[in-house]
């Protein structure tokens, strides 16, 4: 099978071609707004300019399914509401349109569990009522139902993966993913030998392995579909640690890496304050036959790993 990647550049499309080349015999075409470096010769590349119909429409020419990862990220969206519904919404329905136009056959949306709301608590499944209070959500909000209702009206086959926390290496450093919490600390860790929370850490977040990530792309791009099936699913790692508890786990994974253990730091919690309970339900992910079967641990050591090649005194 030919497919797009948009975002190629980013840090879920940068870890997903690698993978796909790896693990799959797709043909990958890299999507991107700009040329993608590092992976000339592994790749084709396309470059996609989501103010044009028409170079849209020839990046989409051939191809049977698209993965649409290019978006803006959560602090962009905040500093620029409008941009980010130009970007996540009015862009993501640019794409759709020329991916109809050209034949397409799929279009899987990478989508957020932040439409949910924030703070996440309780138990989440895509029964949950979406109450998005972000620009990042709103605007993610808008192009999944853009791309449910192509669905619906059956002019694609349209698959939205609202997805929680990931974490992992990027395939670039330059990837836009080091506010990601895992990312985050484990680049402290190796830079300065600490790792600072700027919170008290008491609440729970869904993680998921990038790994686990790519393997459930490359699940629904093979999956078969009937009209019944349902097409929006929570993507998650069914593992909730409060924030403090994820970072004393990269604490002591940095501890037998890098023989020494960075120290943790937080806000003193509240009188009172405890761990609201997180449960970010995957089932319906699980009833297309899809397991989650990435190693957490080395996924947090290859991090380590990476941010020690790439940020250590050596570097």
């Amino acid at each position: 099978m030919k497919l797009l990647v948009t975002g190629a550049r980013g840090y879920v499309g940068g870890r997903l071609c690698r993978f796909l080349a790896e693990y799959s015999s797709h043909e990958v075409v890299c999507g991107s707004r700009s040329a993608i470096h590092g992976m000339a010769g592994a790749f084709a590349a396309a470059v996609t300019d989501w103010s044009s119909e028409e170079n849209l429409y020839k990046a989409c020419e051939g191809v049977e399914a698209v993965v649409h990862l290019a978006a803006m990220n959560a602090a962009d969206c905040a500093a620029d509401p409008a941009g980010a519904l130009a970007m996540n919404g009015v862009a993501t329905a640019r794409l759709l349109q020329a991916a109809k136009k050209a034949g397409v056959r799929r279009f899987i949306y990478l989508s957020t569990a932040h439409v949910y709301g924030s703070p996440l608590t309780g138990t989440i499944s895509e029964n949950s009522w979406p109450c998005p209070v972000h620009p990042y959500a709103t605007s993610h909000r808008a192009a999944e139902d853009i791309v449910l209702a192509a669905d619906k009206l059956g002019q694609i086959e349209g698959i939205v993966l609202r997805m929680s926390n990931a974490f992992g290496a990027p395939a670039d450093p330059d990837a836009n993913c080091w506010d990601l919490l895992f990312n985050d600390l484990c680049r402290q860790a190796v830079t300065t030998g600490s790792m600072t929370l700027h919170s008290s850490g008491m609440q729970r977040r869904d993680f998921l392995p990038m790994t686990d990530v790519c393997r459930a792309i490359l699940h629904f791009l093979d999956l078969p579909l009937a009209r019944q099936d349902r097409r929006l699913f929570n993507l998650g790692g069914n593992w909730s640690p409060t924030v403090f508890e994820a970072a004393n786990i990269a604490a002591d994974r940095c501890a037998t890496l890098l023989g020494a253990r960075p120290s943790v730091s937080r806000v003193p919690p509240a009188v009172g304050e405890v761990a609201a309970d997180l449960s970010y339900v995957t089932d319906a992910l699980q009833q297309t036959g899809f397991r989650l079967t990435a190693d957490r641990t080395a996924e947090i050591d290859s991090l380590i790993s990476f941010c020690m090649k790439t940020y250590g005194v050596s570097a």
